[in-house]
């Protein structure tokens, strides 16, 4: 008999008066394997896995680990039953040391109470030796990239003894490369007996990884397969309840207008290094400009300093000819949506409303005409299908996908010659995602320049016409998305190729 170390069974958790996100849903996870659960947008995979760590309580059901019924009301509970849980914002202090990190709030003490730090180093060393995973310790948390980040909240969980580990859209924020590194400890913690959910909308992924896949849509279950005897096809139709058709990829050519143009940018980070070293480019009418590179190499410095949200040190960005570096009026969809894409406080009509408070369209004499923001904002939620589709729930209560497309939604339809975009399809499901790629290239085909920053060299591929790749706050080269690979891409992204 097979030993089930997960089995949540007829789970039921309703939001609000009759928004269910998860509907008698019943998971299977066997002690030693990756078990990938997918699913759109609000299908309720992170509401699921939420309960099993505690941080909700199922209004019906039942969950056994290790074949014991067990009831979790809180994360610390569900530690010590030996669950842990990677989320998909990291929750590191950025200022403490790697070491600091991974034992805070569980540290071995010694003599008088005191933190036994070489009891605590050596408990972490043998983690690292067991599971084949080189870091130094005595590393700032804030200077490493997002790919070794990821792997201190891995050890965070296996200093305090998981055996069974959620994590949740684990590759958004990752290259390549670091993706493989990911997989590579993935199966080192397999080998080792440990098991692993994997919250995932890339598919690809699914099928590289994963022993066994459920899929959710509508907070129902619509399958339970073994990868091996899958694909791609099968699993788009279960997610989406249809027959998936593929957005294509850019054909269109440019026009010869220059609508964007950048020249000897020079731009700091927090720490008041330079981030971005004299960079200059230009983005024509009905053109896409990807960006590539390692994250930390000034992408993310780049676009917020074209979005007036950073401070130039030098230089100048003109639309249209006309200067703009003091007074920005671009359309962002940001990197960070909780930082600067949305109030997590508000409703959605307010969030659609965000910076948009003077178009006359929603602004009258004196006040805000709520009737014609109420109204855009329910055609939106339609057109991009936010769930649930109520336009007076706050934004907060929606699963990160679903912010993703508030926050897209709102950009997307502002009348402007730019658009500047990071990771739009971060944390969206194949079917939103698509939808996304489909209104960025009708955009683009409307004669506006788009500014795109992804770590999904995939992306970039489909979308960009051009793909300058940054390296050490410079653009290490710049290259024809047609004429190029995610191979290429990536050895200039890590400096191994020069131009």
């Amino acid at each position: 008999m097979v030993l089930l170390a997960v089995k949540m069974n007829g789970i039921t958790k309703t939001f609000g008066d009759n928004f269910k996100a998860n509907d008698s849903v019943d998971l299977n996870v066997k002690a030693g394997e990756i078990h990938a659960l997918v699913g759109e947008n609000g299908a309720g995979k992170s509401t699921l896995m939420n309960i099993l760590y505690g941080m909700y309580h199922p209004d019906e059901g039942t969950i056994t680990i290790n074949g014991n019924n067990v009831s979790i009301h809180s994360p610390a509970e569900a530690i010590k039953l030996g669950i842990g849980m990677v989320h998909q914002h990291f929750m590191l202090v950025s200022t403490l040391s790697v070491l600091e990190n991974i034992i805070l709030g569980d540290e071995i003490t010694g003599a008088f109470d005191t933190v036994d730090i070489r009891r605590c180093r050596q408990k972490v060393k043998s983690i690292l030796n067991s599971f084949d995973i080189s870091i130094d310790l005595d590393e700032t948390t804030g200077r490493l990239p997002v790919g070794t980040q990821q792997k201190i909240e891995i050890l965070k969980l296996l200093y305090r003894n998981a055996d069974i580990l959620i994590l949740d859209e684990p590759t958004a924020v990752l290259t390549p490369r670091e993706t493989d590194e990911l997989f590579r400890t993935l199966r080192e913690l397999k080998k080792e007996g440990k098991t692993i959910i994997l919250i995932t909308h890339k598919l690809g992924e699914v099928l590289e990884v994963s022993d066994m896949v459920t899929v959710l849509r509508r907070g129902k279950v619509t399958g339970v397969l073994q990868t091996a005897k899958t694909g791609r096809t099968e699993l788009s139709e279960l997610i989406i309840g249809e027959k998936f058709i593929q957005q294509d990829s850019k054909t269109d050519n440019p026009g010869a207008r220059i609508i964007l143009e950048v020249s000897g940018l020079m731009v700091k980070n927090e720490r008041s290094f330079p981030a971005v070293r004299d960079v200059s480019f230009e983005i024509s009418a009905g053109e896409i400009l990807g960006i590539a590179g390692v994250e930390g190499n000034g992408q993310t410095e780049l676009i917020e300093a074209v979005c007036g949200l950073r401070k130039i040190e030098s230089g100048s960005i003109k639309i249209n000819g006309r200067e703009i570096t003091r007074n920005t009026a671009i359309a962002h969809i940001p990197a960070n949506r909780h930082k600067h894409g949305m109030v997590a406080e508000y409703s959605l009509s307010e969030n659609i409303l965000l910076g948009r408070e003077n178009e006359p369209q929603f602004s009258g004499t004196l006040l805000l005409k709520k009737n014609a923001i109420d109204s855009f904002t329910d055609n939106l939620i339609e057109e991009y299908d936010i769930r649930p589709r109520d336009n007076n729930t706050l934004i907060s209560g929606l699963s990160g996908g679903n912010q993703q497309k508030v926050v897209a939604a709102r950009e997307m339809t502002k009348q402007t010659d730019v658009i500047a975009v990071s990771h739009p399809a971060r944390g969206l499901d194949i079917k939103a995602a698509n939808f996304v790629y489909k209104t960025l290239l009708g955009e683009s085909k409307k004669g506006k320049a788009i500014l795109l920053v992804s770590s999904d060299l995939g992306e970039l591929l489909k979308l960009s016409d051009r793909i300058a790749v940054m390296y050490n706050g410079k653009f290490a080269v710049v290259l024809n998305a047609k004429q190029t690979n995610e191979r290429e891409i990536g050895e200039f992204m890590l400096g191994v190729k020069d131009s």
